[in-house]
């Protein structure tokens, strides 16, 4: 009864509406001549803090819940000027920045940025369609099909792998690497299940499910651990040698184990350039015994895949037409912004299938000429990323792409000379790409009174990791605007702080 009572009440407010005060002349909108102010103000904010942001304090030193005294308790009733707004920039947001393309951030892996990815993302934003089929906005889909081609040969990858070639193969563009791994294990589940269906009619999918197994190294990042849990199948950590790498020999060891107990093998990740200290899995020891099993290969290559720009490097790929699947992330080293993480199936009809839910309002008369890519991921919508790469490829080149890599690792080669000629120091593992793994001589708690004067001091800021229980602290060169001199200055900051430490 007092539910019909408030269904009448809700029926009568609606019905109340004055359509006539409801005038659709009246804007609520912002005008262009005020966008455009307001737009130019931005970029010319943008550009000033991009340009001097090596003079700001890399690491903020807010504490949590800093925010809310600075801004009201409710949204204005109202609206306020753009130039309030620009104002509160500085006074709110940006003292609780770290700011990550400082050429003094050396934590975690680079987060790329530039301009034309920058003005790319404007447009996106302007254009704001959702591309989750062709017809959604055939470009989005369009554009994105072409540019995972263009990348695809840049890096070298096997013709397999391209729409370009005529095949089943192609490329996506997912949000992050993590995403990727989950999509391939996805993926490699449906194509094991189905196998297993044919040989064994009376087993259940459950049955099934429950006996599966995937493997990585210890090494690997633990995206690949989430992936399991999110998949809801178990996962193995293979022992890594002396390197920090994969091996054949141990991954064969491991599946045969299974095989003994009666388990199912069917993911395999293989990593190049792990997260503790860039190690490079053996691709080509490990893609061919996962060949022998029948067991799926993803290839994460998140932060040092851009380096396959460069040719040099390529040899880190070998036995990449072994796998299933490879991923990198242009939005760690590759100058175009958060997020487009690069993924490349052989096969994508496995992962389509997988994720294939078509209700009519999705339908299109198109469908089956074109990907569509909301069958490629987890979500449903999605962006219009391929911009990004579209503007970034042709306003910088290959070879400038190829210059900026190269630079980053001559700049970890540069840090890692100053950290060997300190006796007090030493590196840890090899120096690959453009990270530097490295530690005071000592126990790990001296390393990790080292870590936190150097962030304390906030003029640099750097992570810590640990490898068979040795600690040590990871340098990486993420920003565009690192200069030989940072390096100099980062070192004298780590010097000092040493020198605090030892007084201890």
């Amino acid at each position: 009864m007092n539910d019909n009572l408030e269904k009448q009440k809700l029926v009568k407010g609606i019905s109340d509406i004055n359509l006539d005060k409801l005038d659709p002349n009246v804007s609520i909108d912002m005008e262009v001549p005020e966008f455009k102010e307001f737009a130019k103000s931005m970029v010319d904010y943008i550009a000033d803090y991009l340009e001097n942001i090596r003079d700001r304090r890399v690491l903020s030193d807010v504490k949590p819940g800093y925010l809310r005294p600075l801004i009201p308790d409710s949204a204005p009733e109202t609206p306020e000027s753009w130039e309030d707004v620009m104002k509160d920039i500085e006074r709110v947001i940006m003292p609780g920045v770290t700011h990550w393309h400082s050429p003094k951030f050396h934590a975690y892996f680079p987060t790329a940025n530039s301009y034309p990815a920058i003005v790319a993302d404007m447009l996106s934003g302007a254009i704001a369609c959702i591309g989750f089929s062709w017809i959604a906005s055939p470009a989005c889909t369009e554009l994105e099909v072409v540019m995972l081609d263009w990348l695809g040969k840049m890096i070298g990858l096997p013709k397999e792998f391209l729409a370009c070639s005529g095949g089943k193969g192609g490329g996506v563009i997912q949000g992050t690497a993590s995403e990727a791994t989950l999509v391939a294990l996805l993926g490699a589940k449906a194509k094991k299940i189905q196998e297993i269906k044919k040989l064994h009619l009376d087993w259940s999918e459950n049955t099934i499910i429950s006996k599966l197994v995937g493997y990585s190294s210890s090494q690997a990042h633990s995206s690949v651990e989430r992936a399991g849990l999110l998949g809801g199948v178990k996962l193995r950590a293979v022992a890594a040698d002396e390197n920090n790498s994969l091996r054949g020999a141990a991954l064969e060891e491991a599946i045969k184990q299974d095989l003994d107990e009666g388990l199912i093998p069917f993911y395999a990740v293989v990593t190049l350039g792990t997260t503790n200290s860039c190690a490079f899995d053996n691709l080509d020891e490990c893609g061919p015994v996962a060949n022998k099993y029948g067991v799926w290969v993803h290839v994460d290559a998140a932060y040092a895949g851009a380096a396959f720009i460069c040719p040099e490097y390529r040899h880190l790929m070998k036995g990449m037409e072994t796998a299933d699947s490879f991923n990198f992330n242009p939005h760690k080293w590759m100058l175009v912004n958060f997020d487009c993480s690069a993924m490349w199936l052989k096969d994508p009809s496995w992962v389509v299938n997988a994720f294939n839910v078509d209700p009519l309002y999705l339908k299109h008369d198109q469908q089956g000429s074109a990907p569509d890519y909301r069958h490629w991921q987890i979500p449903l919508g999605r962006r219009f990323r391929a911009l990004k790469l579209w503007f970034v490829l042709r306003l910088y080149g290959v070879q400038n792409l190829q210059t900026h890599i190269r630079r980053h690792c001559g700049y970890a080669q540069q840090f890692a000379k100053l950290c060997r000629a300190d006796e007090r120091f030493e590196i840890v593992g090899d120096v690959n790409m453009a990270l530097v793994c490295f530690r005071l001589k000592g126990c790990n708690d001296q390393n990790e009174k080292l870590l936190k004067h150097i962030n304390g001091r906030g003029n640099i800021h750097l992570v810590p990791s640990k490898i068979n229980d040795i600690y040590f602290l990871r340098m990486a060169v993420c920003s565009r605007f690192t200069r030989p001199e940072d390096m100099d200055y980062s070192w004298q900051e780590i010097c000092k702080a040493a020198n605090e430490t030892c007084k201890e």
